[in-house]
């Protein structure tokens, strides 16, 4: 079975900071600076994990998995925003 995540993350170096959002870039869709919203099943996420864990420094970084519940029959996402509106990101993000 398909759960939706959050993947949230505060990364105190530059160098693992890139390399974080890549490897989230290509498990979810891009929502926000550090939070993408994953599509996975209990395998993906695991391999998810394991390339971060790999990437991190334990004792100075964090991510977050935030579980919003099952993908199927959850209905229509539902996302509101204070200040500048939500747009959906699409396209590819980069960060410099």
């Amino acid at each position: 079975m398909r759960y939706s995540y959050l993947v949230c993350y505060d990364i105190s170096n530059d160098k693992r900071l890139r390399q974080v959002f890549k490897i989230c870039r290509n498990h979810g869709n891009h929502l926000q600076y550090s939070i993408f919203e994953c599509d996975m099943n209990a395998t993906e996420r695991i391999e998810l994990e394991q390339q971060l864990s790999a990437v991190i420094h334990h004792g100075e970084d964090q991510v977050l998995f935030v579980c919003l519940g099952p993908e199927e029959g959850r209905g229509n996402r539902d996302i509101t925003a204070l200040g500048i509106p939500y747009t959906r990101f699409d396209e590819c993000c980069y960060v410099v």
